[in-house]
């Protein structure tokens, strides 16, 4: 019988035997004194718990998916009752209660104008639909030359071959590069790479600027341009002034190219309004939603769009329009009620207002860090904060990528009751929104003593 000291143990035996992990080298794991596989038996709000007991504080939202805590009982409480009267139904020529309260329900709060929901399973597959979309749109209007699409530096809309292809993450494109598509890279109003001096407001107007110049030159081969709005995650936490999105909206309307806006990590409140297009007063053409859409509990995404591209599609069956789409779980009635039950909960409770106050907290505790002799910036839109490290703070020469620093800050927090996964050498912060100020404090804390190790 397995002694209760060493079922973490026992579990990691038994995955590191068949299961192959996302984002991982599965050597780490292998190696004695290495990165450790912890086995996760329950989830206790914000908390997550391990088969021996040990707690560890989920500082990321478990990938950003998580908004109102591990097992939340509302949630649970919709599921059960889902799956005690329809679990699935084929989508194509059936529909359900839910998904047609979930897609009335999206409209109803996401921007004007966004009038239909497509749904998928995840974010990498919303990212394929918008794509080919906009494609196939301007296919039937009668502009086949449109085929390309225009993405920012430093951006990640998943991982999929179409996902990846308006993605610009170096490791992947070197990888893969021979099955993408090639975009075009518009330079990112990226707030930290600004000039000295150089205001958030400021960066977005120049980077406006150059991606007009790349418009006038590529608008007639472009479907669309895609970003996500206000803060690149997967590409380092970057973020930037709502203005270029103002901007980009301008832009596109006036070379005739679509606005694809990526709010999978960003949207349902976590840059401090419902979604982040909200900070600029601008409609997208296709929004695409996922992540936190049911809350963390089930995969489920769903692509927004207006009624005008819609109609490139509605034609007699002989016309050959109809969008060329599908997943086996499409519309998923289990995924659907979750989805219900999150949104409810934004509905029925002050979130945004909780979170505000939540954010003011995690800035004032952040502070000091911005002191730091090997922190370059201390940044925050909402609930995500970044601490970017550097080996030289007067220069921002980073530390090589070899160091592997991040790592280490990783490992001191699961020592310290804490998950912490930054990106490279940027330490994050994006907790669910049931968080407490005195669990913020206690992210933060670990946090800085990581910090301090990983500078060694």
């Amino acid at each position: 019988m397995t002694n209760p000291a060493d079922r973490n143990a026992a579990l990691a035996a038994r995955d590191l035997k068949h299961i192959w992990h996302p984002c991982t080298q599965m050597h780490d794991h292998a190696v004695a004194g290495g990165v450790p596989m912890l086995p996760i038996v329950r989830g206790e709000g914000a908390w997550l718990v391990d088969a021996e007991g040990r707690r560890y504080l989920d500082g990321i939202s478990s990938w950003w998916t998580n908004l109102f805590g591990h097992a939340n009982p509302r949630i649970a409480a919709a599921l059960a009752e889902q799956a005690r009267t329809l679990e699935h139904v084929i989508f194509a020529g059936f529909t359900h209660p839910p998904a047609i309260e979930l897609a009335e329900e999206l409209v109803r709060i996401t921007p004007a104008g966004l009038d239909k929901v497509f749904f998928a399973d995840n974010g990498s597959a919303a990212i394929e639909v918008a794509l080919k979309m906009s494609f196939h749109y301007w296919l039937n209007q009668g502009h086949g030359g449109k085929t390309r699409f225009i993405a920012l530096t430093g951006s990640y809309h998943g991982e999929t071959l179409g996902a990846l292809s308006v993605s610009d993450v170096a490791l992947y494109r070197k990888t893969y590069a021979p099955l993408l598509l090639t975009p075009i890279l518009a330079p990112s109003p990226d707030a930290y790479e600004g000039e000295p001096g150089e205001t958030p407001a400021r960066v977005a107007a120049r980077r406006l600027a150059e991606l007009r110049a790349l418009l006038e030159r590529h608008a007639h081969e472009t479907c669309a341009v895609i970003v996500e709005p206000l803060v690149q995650c997967a590409g380092g936490m970057r973020m930037y002034h709502p203005d270029y999105l103002a901007g980009l909206r301008r832009l596109c309307d006036e070379f005739a190219v679509h606005f694809i806006a990526d709010e999978i990590a960003v949207g349902f409140g976590r840059t401090g309004t419902l979604f982040a297009c909200e900070q600029a007063n601008i409609s997208p053409d296709f929004m695409c939603l996922s992540k936190g859409l049911t809350g963390g509990t089930l995969p489920l995404s769903a692509v927004l769009t207006t009624q005008h591209v819609y109609e490139a599609f509605y034609a007699e069956y002989s016309a050959g329009k109809a969008f060329l789409h599908s997943h086996s779980y499409t519309g998923n009635p289990l995924a659907c009620s979750a989805a219900l039950a999150t949104l409810a909960i934004f509905r029925d409770e002050p979130v945004l207002e909780r979170n505000r106050t939540l954010a003011a907290h995690l800035a004032r505790r952040l502070e000091p860090l911005r002191d730091h002799p090997h922190v370059a910036e201390v940044r925050q839109t909402g609930m995500i904060a970044a601490v970017e490290l550097v080996a030289d703070k007067a220069t921002r020469r980073p530390f090589p990528a070899e160091d592997r620093r991040g790592l280490r800050v990783y490992l001191h927090g699961l020592r310290r009751e804490a998950l912490l996964r930054p990106l490279g050498n940027v330490v994050y912060f994006m907790p669910p929104y049931v968080v407490s100020e005195a669990e913020i404090d206690h992210l933060v804390a670990v946090a800085a003593a990581g910090i301090e190790r990983a500078v060694e």
